[in-house]
């Protein structure tokens, strides 16, 4: 099970369209305030299964290949914060648009917070692989498309309630599949995520919302 106690202000800022978004108290209190309300709200759950590579439904395209060369398994996941987000942002966009840009924004950081939890845990797990970053459906060559595929090797809709539409799009809309790779020799640095990163706990960058790009 992941909990959220906090979101990354920062990143929500980012999100926000960094240096456009001017700081003042009206914005801090209304960033308080959907902090508060996409925390009570957000239900993260997430499932993942181990494939041995290769793996054929995987691997479609040659990002993934490139990825996952060098990769004896590999950990496909899927993540949300649960229709009760979907709900609450839509609700917002016919009273209070600002306020639903907002939630938005926190929303996706709490996505992307409970992935990085899920990381952590996989990398606990499999201590002694070296772990990739996660790969999505949807980036580079990689079929959106495997979305459903995925989806259904979780179980996931009816296991936490996750589908997706006609036009491959996540529902709830805040969540996420991926596939990580994971190998008992080190792989190239570009490739690694920050869960195995020795420099994790002290990482400027990870302290700002932001990641050093390898």
């Amino acid at each position: 099970m992941i909990e959220l106690e906090r979101l990354n202000r920062n990143e929500a800022v980012r999100y926000l369209g960094g240096s456009g978004v001017s700081p003042n108290y009206r914005m801090d209190r209304l960033m308080d305030e959907c902090e508060r309300e996409i925390l009570a709200k957000a239900n993260p759950k997430y499932l993942y299964i181990e494939k041995d590579l290769p793996c054929d439904v995987l691997m479609q395209g040659e990002d993934i290949k490139k990825h996952l060369d060098g990769c004896e398994k590999a950990i496909v996941m899927c993540a949300t914060l649960g229709a009760e987000i979907d709900r609450l942002i839509k609700i917002s966009q016919i009273s209070d648009m600002a306020k639903a840009v907002v939630l938005d924004s926190f929303a996706s950081v709490a996505i992307e917070q409970v992935c990085s939890k899920f990381d952590e845990l996989a990398s606990e797990k499999y201590e002694g692989f070296y772990q990739t970053f996660r790969f999505s459906p949807g980036y580079g060559d990689y079929p959106i498309e495997l979305q459903k595929t995925i989806l259904t090797m979780l179980d996931a809709p009816r296991k936490i309630g996750l589908t997706v539409s006609e036009s491959c799009l996540l529902v709830p809309t805040k969540s996420v599949t991926a596939v990580m790779g994971l190998s008992k020799s080190p792989i190239e640095r570009r490739k690694r995520g920050c869960a195995v990163c020795n420099m994790r706990d002290r990482c400027k960058f990870r302290r700002n919302g932001e990641h050093c790009g390898f």
